[in-house]
């Protein structure tokens, strides 16, 4: 309960700080000439109001887990579970501990998902929808969240299966075992996610031929970059923000664009903001990330090792077993509690190494001579999405894995100046 109370009253401490700097009336000295009086009041009103929001939705999901915790409500959601199971769950392929985690699990976030429903929809329909940034209707927003619970389903039940099997054969020696099926598990992911998942909720198109694509190979080819396929996202169907990422394995990646992206920018501005992605490729800053989280989860999954079997963990939250057999996917779930202060120094360290990354990827685009293309579209994107542009920097240290964008405009600037200097 202390750890709950603390890192809610940490991170709210943080969104005041935050607040008070979205109530400033100019913006920083970097913009001046950069982006308008208008634009920087419209950005300002967003984050007001994101920001507020964001207060009630803190202070709700602080109240629901105080709630959970004081009420015993996972026990007895658990013995819902297994009296589910009594009833309907004959199957000898679906019954005892494992099955009555699953249905535990999934009947948990299902609910979770019910009780945040008004919550998103006020997000989207109110908040989005007040700035010009919502473009999805509701039966659409429903058929999405339908399709989610079922993913779900499909693709969580046989996951925990296979974890909570591995754990019980490998014994007390499971970290390992787990550590190295999550990982495989990912790959797998990343690969049959483009095929198989992301086509359920947006429509992928191959990027037409014309000076854009011509420019991005071109490009590719320069840094000998694997790119297989180009595609355009039809990201307007739900909202009028932009973005562009690329996927894939080492040997084979896919560059995404959304619609919104090539409607708003110019081609070389399009172009500079995939040097930039492509910066994060050429100087293994996916690669270190990656190793990073592999590294977190392995430690994660040793730490448990250690409280795995400890009864009097279970026995505190209301989990009481004749038998020596307890949860052990309940167990997890306690342990993620017990690790909230580990967690939110790591969120720090993990958001200056990104932080870092940026700045290094901006570096590399203006090496290929983006510099001034990756600004206009910098601006450009930020305008357009009404992101903040200012930023407290302990809320920013804490939550933002991306410099603000005077940050890197003067960084962008100096690394400009820089090469120029060397030319000359």
């Amino acid at each position: 309960m202390g750890f709950t109370a603390g890192q809610y009253l940490f991170t709210t401490y943080l969104s005041y700080r935050q607040y008070q700097v979205l109530k400033k009336p100019s913006p920083p000295k970097e913009l001046d000439n950069v982006i308008t009086q208008e634009t920087f009041k419209k950005t300002q009103e967003y984050g007001r109001a994101k920001a507020k929001f964001g207060f009630f939705t803190s202070f709700f999901s602080f109240v629901q887990n105080v709630a959970i915790l004081k009420y015993d409500l996972l026990p007895k959601m658990f013995g819902l579970a297994g009296k589910f199971l009594a009833a309907y769950g004959h199957s000898k392929w679906f019954s005892g501990l494992t099955a009555q985690s699953i249905v535990f699990l999934l009947g948990f976030q299902f609910v979770e998902t019910i009780i945040s429903l008004p919550l998103s929809l006020y997000s989207d329909f109110v908040i989005e929808e007040r700035f010009g940034f919502n473009k999805q209707t509701i039966g659409l927003f429903f058929t999405d969240l339908v399709k989610s619970e079922i993913l779900k389903i499909v693709i969580g039940a046989p996951l925990i299966a296979a974890i909570l099997k591995i754990i019980d054969y490998f014994g007390d020696q499971f970290f390992f075992y787990l550590w190295l099926f999550m990982v495989g598990f990912q790959v797998v992911a990343i690969a049959v996610f483009p095929t198989l998942i992301q086509p359920l909720f947006n429509k992928l198109s191959p990027l037409e031929d014309g000076e854009l694509k011509t420019s991005v190979e071109n490009l590719a080819k320069r840094v000998q970059f694997p790119l297989n396929k180009l595609y355009v996202i039809d990201g307007s169907k739900r909202s009028s923000h932009s973005n562009a990422y690329f996927y894939g394995l080492p040997w084979s990646k896919q560059i995404v664009i959304f619609d919104t992206l090539i409607e708003k920018s110019t081609v070389d501005e399009v172009t500079a903001v995939l040097a930039h992605e492509i910066g994060h490729w050429a100087l293994s800053h996916t690669t270190k990330m990656l190793l990073v989280a592999q590294a977190h989860l392995f430690a994660i999954f040793a730490l448990f090792s250690a409280f795995i079997r400890n009864q009097s963990l279970y026995n505190s939250f209301g989990f009481f077993s004749s038998s020596s057999q307890y949860p052990i996917l309940v167990g997890f779930i306690l342990f993620g509690d017990i690790l909230q202060p580990l967690e939110s120094l790591l969120s720090f360290a993990m958001n200056l190494m990104s932080r870092s990354f940026e700045f290094q990827a901006d570096d590399y685009a203006v090496n290929l001579n983006y510099g001034p293309e990756l600004s206009k579209s910098l601006i450009g994107i930020h305008t357009e999405n009404l992101s903040n542009v200012d930023a407290d920097w302990l809320y920013s240290s804490y939550h933002h894995s991306h410099p603000i964008l005077p940050e890197r405009l003067k960084a962008l600037r100096l690394a400009t100046e820089a090469i120029q200097k060397k030319k000359h």
